[in-house]
Parts: structure tokens; sequence; C-alpha cells
């Protein structure tokens, strides 16, 4: 059977990663059929809201899509499309690759499952006179429910703990609400899983004295923004950081998964075959892994990390490749994990 994923084209170096990514997804023994969106920074700006009706509808309908780096000028068009279909949860895995020099030294193995509702970054605030503003901060039941219901998922699925953490002792109100429906949601099912709560400023903390003590770890939407960037830091490259986002039905589970790379649209080098397409290809194998085709999204990660250990990269990782010798590697890589089940064509 085929499988049809919506594209959203972006902006800068979206159009040669999506090269990249066709061609990696031409060599996979399955057939994905992909369904384009012009999400380009041009047609976003003539049409408007009927660019966002297109993507909403073509992600609904496919309940599943793969989206490009894109420039925000007026409004961030990922926050746009997570308004309108409803993605309440950000998954962003932050492990360390041998190959990527980092300050960090000790092995990160992260997977960050953060709340992408509420907090105060649904609310800009206003100014009171002029002396103070305020911004109201909301936390709601239903989207930490289905956050907590994902993390404990990926948890039990991949064999590892979940920590929660917040400010709970200090945000009584709103944290406390996060931890106890975190506690709801693992009595009710997920018993099975070990549960540590953390005080979010002290794990900081704890996760680079010892980053071992911590697998899938589930927080709000600001702690998740903080949290995903220091990883991405500890772990030497933004480059390389993969995202998924999902929405979900009334039994919490997921509805809509739209999977995206972390970095920008680097007009500086776009359309010089000089862009790292490791972060898309992560977030391709995140998809495939979506699809239950964990198989597939293995074999390309091993590709991926494989190449990047040999020093078969990109200039931005201390590489002499370029985008297409990169996605070559890859290919070929992918080709000997293949080997001896189901052989590709490159």
């Amino acid at each position: 059977m085929s499988t049809t994923i919506t594209e959203l084209h972006g902006d800068g170096i979206g159009p040669e990663l999506a090269t990249a990514v066709h061609r990696i997804a031409d060599a996979l023994p399955i057939d994905l059929d992909f369904e384009g969106v012009d999400w380009s920074l041009e047609r976003r700006e003539r049409d408007g809201d009927a660019a966002i009706d297109e993507a909403e509808e073509a992600m609904r309908r496919n309940r599943l899509a793969l989206k490009y780096p894109t420039v925000t000028r007026t409004s961030s068009p990922n926050a746009l499309i997570r308004r309108r279909v409803g993605f309440s949860v950000i998954y962003r895995p932050a492990i360390s690759i041998k190959g990527i020099s980092s300050n960090f030294k000790e092995n990160v193995n992260l997977h960050i499952v953060r709340i992408a509702t509420g907090g105060t970054y649904d609310d800009p605030g206003q100014l009171i006179g002029h002396n103070a503003a305020v911004s109201l901060r909301m936390v709601e039941r239903e989207p930490c429910a289905q956050a907590a219901k994902f993390a404990f998922d990926l948890a039990r699925k991949k064999g590892l703990s979940m920590t929660s953490s917040s400010k709970h002792t200090i945000q009584r109100v709103t944290d406390g609400l996060f931890e106890s429906v975190v506690a709801d949601v693992r009595q009710a099912g997920y018993t099975d899983v070990a549960h540590h709560v953390e005080l979010f400023d002290a794990m900081l903390a704890k996760i680079i004295l010892k980053p071992q003590d911590f697998e899938v770890v589930l927080v709000l939407n600001e702690y998740g923004d903080f949290l995903s960037d220091m990883a991405s830091g500890l772990v030497g490259s933004l480059g390389t950081g993969a995202s998924g986002n999902f929405s979900f039905d009334a039994d919490h589970n997921v509805d809509v998964a739209m999977f995206d790379p972390a970095g920008g649209t680097a007009p500086d080098i776009a359309g010089q075959d000089k862009c790292n397409p490791s972060a898309i290809f992560l977030s391709f194998g995140m998809l495939l892994d979506h699809i239950d085709r964990y198989d597939l999204g293995h074999a390309l990660r091993l590709a991926v990390l494989g190449a990047i250990e040999a020093g078969e990269t990109t200039a931005d990782l201390g590489g002499r490749l370029g985008t297409s010798g990169f996605t070559d590697a890859v290919l070929k890589r992918m080709e000997q994990e293949f080997a001896n089940a189901s052989p590709i064509s490159g």
C-alpha cells in the first residue's frame, strides 16, 4: 500500500533538502507518495489564509507531513500550522553523535517531550502603565494528558525511564496541575514505566553532571524550549536536530504527525549544494518510525550517523562534501544496511 506524505515546501535551502529526501525515499523498499504544498514566504504573503487552509486540509487528509524550513517575517508559519492542526506535543531527541565535536564530553541520550501549547507563549502580554507588564500563563489538563501518554508510550517502547520536570514547588497551581495529570496518567496505565519528578532548574544541573540519568523528559512549553536548545548545545550541533509535532484524537491517540528539522532556511548558502541534510534525514527517519517502519528509519539513522562518524560530512561538520555528496554517502551506507534483507537501488 502507498503512504501519502504532505510535503510543506519552504524557503532558502528547502528545495535542496527536498531533493535529498526524495532521493532517500526512492531508495526505500516501500511506496511513498508526496503531496506538495507551496509554503514559501512569497506564496504565504500573496495568498494569506488560503495557503494555511491548503496545508491544513492536506495534513488532515493524509495525517502525515514533512516540513522544510520556512522564513518568518510577520508571523511564524510554525505557530500558524500548530494552532490550525492542534499540535499539542513536540518530540525532539538530543543524542550525541560520534564525529561531531562538542565541548561536552559526556554521552547524551535525551528524548524531550514538550507540551507545545500554553505557558506564556500563547499570550504576548500587555503593559500596565509605563512601568509594568503582565502576561497570562495557562496550563491545560488535556494537553498535559496527551503529552504524558505520549511520553510514557515512548519510554515503554524504548525501554527507558520517564522524568517529568517543572517548578511545582513554586508554581503550585499551574505546574502542580501538570504534575498531578502526569501522576494520574501513569496510575491509569503506565505503572510499569519508571517515573521520576525533578525540579526544572535542578534537573538542568543534573543533566550536565550526569546526563545518563535522564532518558525521556516531559516538560511544559517554555521549559521544553529552553531544554531543547541546551541539549542541542551539549551534543554539539543545531544542524542535526530533528523533531516531531503531534495532534491527538479524543482517546489521546496520535491524529496528525508532522516532522521537521530544527534548523533555519540558511539563505546565505541556498542553492550552492552546501547545506547539511542530516536533520531532515533524521526527521524523515522519525516519520518512518511513526508509520511502523522502524526498520527503515533505523537503517537511515545508522547510515547518517555512520557517514558523520567516518568524516563523510558537509563543511559545517568539518567535512568536504556538498549536499549531494553527503546524500550519496548516506545512500551507499543504506544499501549496506539493507544488503542482507531488502536490497535497494541507489
